[in-house]
Parts: structure tokens; sequence; C-alpha cells
């Protein structure tokens, strides 16, 4: 039982980091106007109206890494084949993305594909389980 909690909490993290170091790359690419800062929500609100397409598409490739991550990590550790734990750790993140997506002005293709990102755990899941 501690191995599945284990399992879903390092899928978490290795999914959160793997967001964190694609979004970064993005920043570094695309960043945000002088002076700006990110824990700055109107301001944040502002940039994302105006900010340019890779920008925010930077967002949606730190989904769709962070899915396979988490997907794979979280199966290889619980070792039993399900992808309940894949799946349990898409739901977190899923309902994280909504909530960001409902704070920030985003478009309707971020929705889209902001939802859609996360049910790639599933091939992270199947990844794991492959053998060769």
């Amino acid at each position: 039982m501690l191995r599945k909690i284990l399992a879903v909490i390092a899928g978490i993290i290795s999914g959160g980091i793997s967001v964190g170091i694609v979004q970064t790359v993005g920043h570094n690419l695309y960043p945000m106007p002088e002076g700006m800062k990110s824990d700055d929500m109107e301001a944040m609100k502002n940039y994302v109206e105006t900010a340019p397409f890779m920008a925010l598409f930077f967002v949606i490739i730190s989904y769709v890494i962070a899915a396979v991550v988490s997907g794979f990590v979280s199966t290889k550790i619980a070792d039993d084949g399900k992808k309940i734990y894949a799946l349990i750790c898409g739901i977190i993140f899923l309902i994280q993305s909504i909530y960001m997506m409902s704070v920030l002005p985003t478009p309707i293709w971020f929705w889209i594909l902001g939802i859609l990102s996360w049910t790639l755990v599933l091939v992270g899941y199947k990844l794991a389980l492959n053998k060769k």
C-alpha cells in the first residue's frame, strides 16, 4: 500500500519538475516584460492576453511532457501493471490546469489542448509496461 501511495507522489513530483523545467526554457525563450513578476496576477492576466503564441504553447508542451513522465514514473514505482496511479496523477494535474486556465484569460485552443494533454499519462503508463 505504501508503495502505491509513493508511486502517485513520485509521479506528481516528477511531473511538477518536468513542468518547471520546460516552462523555464519557455520563459527564457519568450521572457515576460521587463519588471513583471509572476506572482502579480493582474500583470499575468494582461501578459497572457498579449503573449506570443509560442510563449503559451510552451505551457502546453510542459503539460504533455509532464503527463508522460508522471504516468511513466508512477507506473514503474507501483510495479503492478495498473493504470490507476497514472490516472490519479493525470486527474490531479488536470484539476490544477483547469484552475489556472479559469484564473488566467487563456484562449479556447489552450483549454482544449490543456485538457487533452493530461490524457497522455496513459502513454507514460504504456511506456512503463514495455519490457523491451
